[in-house]
């Protein structure tokens, strides 16, 4: 298999059925101003669909601008960004973007990443600090200038902050991603009572092992089956995740009826955590 993995849904050979997360919608995002860094594919794109579906104004960022375009040009509501959020310039403008084109920024959810598959022998210093450059440098850039520009305006804000179960457990060939995810979980704790009196709250979500386009393309590698088996057997729900319902928790954290919420790590992970 290739080294990275971006999470899964279903086992090879079990079959779970996954609730519809795609239908309905209660306008709990109405005119809000949102930015959302890796809203090219998986859960950046699921959350990206879903705020727009509840009214939201969106600004889609992502390295990946040939993607973006396909997803979004000329959709009502949504401007887009190409940039790396481990760029300060690029982190910067994705916020700006937001009070340029709505007036404001309301929400933000920082969830670009990176995912590398290795043990400390297998890893390099380089495949650390590039890990660390998106997954943790990012995420500070990106809540940085998120917080400086909902600081400055009437009301607060969101932000919610995609880690992993790998950044509240220790896993198996995580020695790179792992920590970065840890970078994530004490970033939200630390920005969340730091920000509180300001009327903005910070929140994270904590998924287990996501169908995404890498897991996807996994079941067709060598290996990737059975390895996609094992990990699924880690779940106690015997499936992976959507897409679909980290963007319905993440959703729940950005709205209104999370508004005496601020400082939690939300596991979506079909029970890993709780063994």
């Amino acid at each position: 298999m290739a080294p990275t993995l971006l999470a899964g849904t279903d086992t090879p050979g079990r079959r779970a059925r996954c609730p519809d997360m795609t239908n309905g919608a209660s306008g709990r995002l109405t005119d809000r101003a949102c930015v959302i860094t890796g809203a090219a594919s998986g859960i950046g794109r699921a959350t990206a669909e879903r705020f727009l579906r509840e009214g939201a104004r969106v600004v889609a960022a992502d390295l990946d601008g040939e993607r973006l375009g396909r997803l979004f040009a000329g959709r009502d509501g949504v401007v887009t960004v190409v940039g790396d959020v481990a760029r300060e310039d690029d982190a910067r403008r994705m916020v700006a973007a937001a009070v340029e084109s709505y007036g404001r920024i309301d929400v933000l959810v920082a969830n670009a990443g990176v995912i590398p598959l290795l043990d400390v022998v297998e890893a390099t210093a380089d495949d650390w600090d590039r890990v660390m450059a998106v997954d943790g440098r990012g995420m500070f850039l990106t809540c940085k200038y998120a917080i400086e520009a909902m600081a400055g305006q009437e009301g607060g804000g969101a932000i919610v902050c995609t880690s992993s179960i790998s950044g509240m457990a220790g896993q198996a060939r995580q020695a790179v991603y792992g920590p970065a995810k840890f970078v994530a979980s004490g970033l939200t704790k630390h920005l969340a009572v730091e920000w509180a009196a300001r009327g903005i709250r910070v929140n994270a979500v904590a998924p287990g092992t996501i169908e995404t386009e890498r897991v996807a393309a996994a079941r067709v590698e060598p290996g990737g089956p059975e390895y996609l088996d094992e990990v699924a057997r880690a779940h106690p729900m015997a499936r992976f995740g959507t897409p679909e319902e980290v963007a319905a928790a993440i959703l729940f954290l950005a709205s209104d009826e999370a508004s005496f919420v601020t400082g939690a790590i939300l596991p979506v992970d079909g029970g890993y955590l709780a063994q």
